[in-house]
């Protein structure tokens, strides 16, 4: 398993670069259930990254349920029933198309709304 390049100019932390190209593949079906991960010293070393900031990417996929780690034996792709990504990502969008709505009916602006997001992110 390769892991992409990340954007320098993107502003986005590169934990959360990294943390949303893998969990994007995951749900893409592009690392399907039990892929091995590459090691947080090797992901580190191939992208030019501290190997803390590749820790915590891998930490945030885990509390997320998309992996597992496993000790010494490594992090996996988590397995999940059938269906469950398609489910998980539609009740993502009725909670998005709800909040859109609150916010707008609270008077926010895109911006306001946006750091809303973002500080719960």
């Amino acid at each position: 398993m390769q892991v992409h390049p990340l954007d320098a100019a993107d502003p986005t932390p590169p934990f959360e670069q990294l943390r949303a190209q893998l969990a994007g593949r995951v749900a893409a079906g592009d690392l399907p259930a039990g892929t091995r991960l590459p090691t947080v010293r090797g992901v580190a070393a191939e992208l030019g990254l501290a190997v803390n900031t590749v820790a915590k990417a891998y930490r945030a996929l885990e509390a997320d349920g998309v992996v597992v780690t496993e000790g010494r034996r490594g992090t996996f792709v988590a397995s999940r029933p059938a269906g469950a990504d398609a489910g998980t990502r539609a009740e993502a969008e009725r909670a998005g198309a709800a909040y859109v709505a609150a916010a707008r009916r609270a008077g926010l602006t895109l911006p306001e709304a946006v750091r809303l997001v973002e500080g719960g992110w």
